[in-house]
């Protein structure tokens, strides 16, 4: 997902009503994101669905990682070789 440019990613939703397919078609192209406003306000971002299911699986990583780490720090957890040993007795046949 490319970074946002602000004078020219942020629509009206009424603007966006009246030409939703061309903007559409303008993030799956350019691979940007278009806030939406609403009564002046920012009120939705319009993504493309590959780059909002890269979001959800970095933010699965990191929330893997963040328990992880919280488990190492609270002394749960093994070595790196004994996972290694781990999982050579399992795939070792």
């Amino acid at each position: 997902m490319s970074q946002i440019q602000l004078d020219q990613d942020i629509r009206s939703l009424s603007d966006f009503r009246a030409n939703a397919a061309s903007y559409i078609k303008r993030v799956k192209s350019k691979r940007r994101p278009l806030v939406l406003t609403q009564h002046g306000k920012s009120s939705a971002v319009l993504i493309d669905v590959e780059d909002y299911q890269k979001l959800l699986d970095k933010i699965q990583l990191l929330e893997e990682l963040s328990t992880a780490r919280k488990e190492l720090d609270n002394g749960e957890g093994i070595t790196h070789a004994e996972f290694i040993n781990e999982l050579r007795a399992e795939y070792s046949s």
